[in-house]
């Protein structure tokens, strides 16, 4: 496919797709191409600048795609190191655990821990909010 801009008679300009430069010359002979705005059947091709090529594009889109990926799981494993550092594991008890420092109200403890969904969506109707955190290996 290519895409050409069209130019009548009256200066109106527009775009239309071809299947290659031959069906243009075709169609244009055979008077079948017209003017989308006056209906002009005088039509030609104007002076285009060529796209740069898409694989060149898609590269590029590729390479920073990856580059921002590696960026996400580094920061990732910096936020993992962060936690495990300053916060205390409670592990599956992590519910549990969460509800009497949320009742309690006077525990200023930090802790991480695992949940199910279900108790999550539990915590949730409580009205207890929680930040989940993709734990990326360290070593991967």
């Amino acid at each position: 496919m290519i895409k050409y801009i069209l130019k009548c008679e009256n200066n109106h300009e527009f775009e239309s797709w071809f299947a290659d430069s031959n069906e243009f010359d075709k169609l244009n002979k055979k008077k079948f191409l017209e003017c989308i705005f006056c209906s002009s059947k005088k039509i030609s091709k104007t002076i285009m600048a060529p796209n740069l090529s898409l694989i060149t594009e898609r590269k590029n889109n590729t390479n920073l795609i990856e580059k921002n990926i590696k960026i996400e799981k580094e920061k990732l494993i910096q936020l993992r190191k962060y936690i495990e550092k300053n916060f205390e594991n409670v592990g599956k008890d992590f519910s549990k655990k969460v509800r009497e420092m949320y009742y309690d109200k006077k525990s200023k403890k930090t802790i991480y821990g695992t949940t199910t969904a279900e108790q999550r969506q539990e915590l949730a109707e409580e009205g207890i909010d929680l930040l989940s955190v993709p734990w990326i290996n360290k070593d991967n």
